[in-house]
């Protein structure tokens, strides 16, 4: 969501007259902190406050800007051991990306910033250590980072079982932002971001502070079609839960906030149907029936303990849910994967054994990434808004919240091990 909207926040920016100094006084360049074998300096710390606040970021205060000078360092610090520079090639690439967020090039926006008073250097700096950083994780990190396919499934089987939201119901707070005074309609709405905890507490900011027609009933708007928003909206409201306040969103003319009571949805057509992969063993007797079920764990222990029957006692088969015999349907409907039963009829004795229950929709979708598909046929149809995820986009949506996950763990345990002292 930051990233989104990075370029509101900006547009902002560029309006406003400047951001107040950390520090009136003091030597600038006196050091606050010593990380490892370097210090931060004041000037440093005044410098990334302003970067901060610049940005909107909702971590500018200065113990939050002085740890994430501290974080610097450590990122620093772990590339050197590794011997990982940034080349100028790679920084100026760096600042390029990060202005762009803001659809602006680099000059453009170091121009920006230093009409509040923030200096290229530490820009500079900033992305600097974000990009040795990245060197790092890819030689420290990523080669310890694996995905199998049982993450790939349970993935999978959650955006299954999630229901797709259809209606939002959404509490509105428009602060208006005319000419001139957009940084302080901007600043009115952080606070009400950091105050709010409920929706009593969003509801009572909207009666004091929103200019719309909703805000005597506390900014409360009815149960609205997710489709009737706009599409960038969207995205914001879909990556919150109910109970979460949005960021400030500007428009011209206002600042907006969003509040998400709740949300209704439904499951994809076809989410409950199952496939079942099942055998069934024919024998003499109870008595054998039950030692084979008793000494068998999963459907391959069948197989081995039912070694030299004939081949047409044992059948071992994947069926959808539907096209399952109902008396063997509603026997299964109880079991759980690797579970068996052992049904007398009098005189016809089965041992029958749930060995694999799928949800339809997955069992397919593996079925159709293992056929080829040529470049034709890839790019013929889009997928439909019915349509699973692709293995292959999950399999990396895990990759990259892992590598995130142990990088933020590597980065802890630089801290714990560094020497962090004060003048």
């Amino acid at each position: 969501m930051r990233r989104i909207l990075l370029g509101a926040a900006m547009a902002a920016m560029l309006a406003a007259s400047g951001v107040s100094p950390a520090f009136a006084q003091g030597n600038p360049f006196q050091p606050l902190v010593y990380v490892n074998d370097s210090a931060v300096t004041r000037y440093e710390l005044d410098q990334r406050m302003r970067f901060m606040q610049l940005l909107r970021a909702p971590d500018a205060d200065r113990a939050s800007a002085e740890q994430a000078l501290i974080d610097d360092r450590l990122r620093i610090f772990a590339a050197r051991q590794l011997g990982i520079t940034a080349s100028d090639e790679q920084i100026d690439a760096g600042l390029a990306e990060f202005a762009g967020r803001a659809n602006m090039g680099v000059e453009e926006f170091v121009r920006a910033l230093g009409q509040a008073g923030v200096e290229r250097q530490a820009f500079r700096d900033f992305v600097a250590a974000g990009v040795v950083w990245r060197d790092v994780v890819r030689q420290r990190v990523v080669p310890q980072v694996q995905v199998d396919d049982a993450e790939i499934e349970q993935e999978m089987q959650r955006a299954l079982e999630t229901p797709r939201v259809t209606h939002v119901a959404l509490s509105e707070l428009i602060i208006p932002a005319p000419s001139g005074q957009e940084e302080q309609a901007m600043d009115l709405a952080e606070s009400v971001v950091q105050n709010v905890r409920s929706e009593a507490d969003f509801a009572a900011a909207a009666r004091r502070h929103s200019a719309t027609p909703s805000a005597p009933e506390g900014g409360r708007l009815p149960w609205t079609p997710l489709a009737n928003l706009p599409p960038s909206l969207r995205q914001i409201i879909l990556s919150m839960q109910p109970g979460q306040i949005s960021q400030p969103l500007s428009v011209p003319g206002a600042v907006v906030l969003f509040y998400l009571r709740d949300t209704r949805g439904t499951l994809r057509p076809g989410a409950t149907d199952q496939v079942l992969d099942f055998l069934r063993l024919r024998l003499a007797s109870a008595e054998e029936a039950n030692r084979i079920a008793a000494l068998s764990d999963t459907c391959a222990d069948v197989f081995v303990h039912a070694r030299g029957l004939p081949p047409e006692q044992i059948q071992r088969q994947t069926l959808p849910q539907g096209q399952i015999p109902t008396g063997d349907a509603l026997r299964l409907a109880v079991l759980d994967d690797n579970e068996s039963t052992v049904i007398n009829q009098g005189g016809a004795v089965e041992l029958l054994m749930l060995c694999k229950r799928r949800p339809a929709l997955l069992a397919a979708g593996a079925q159709e990434a293992a056929v080829p598909v040529t470049a034709e046929e890839e790019g013929a149809a889009a997928p439909g808004p019915d349509a699973l995820p692709d293995r292959e986009e999950v399999r990396n949506v895990i990759f990259n919240r892992k590598v995130g996950q142990a990088a933020e763990n590597y980065l802890a345990e630089l801290r714990a091990n560094a020497i962090i002292r004060r003048p």
